[in-house]
């Protein structure tokens, strides 16, 4: 899923600074975690709903 106005290689390193390795199970479902664990970007397997939570939760933080 893209977000208008950013670059997706951009998003992704952002979301994975963000998010440790260990996150990656609480916050992908099997799916999703199966399609990261394929090859996939972060970007391309989560929505954009859950990219912004994730940004705006963590810089919160």
């Amino acid at each position: 899923m893209s977000i208008p106005g950013y670059d997706p290689a951009d998003l992704d390193r952002m979301l994975l600074s963000r998010l440790e390795e260990d996150d990656l199970g609480t916050v992908l479902d099997t799916d999703q975690l199966r399609r990261y664990e394929a090859g996939e970007d972060l970007v391309d397997v989560l929505s954009e709903e859950e990219i912004r939570d994730i940004l705006g939760a963590r810089s919160k933080s």
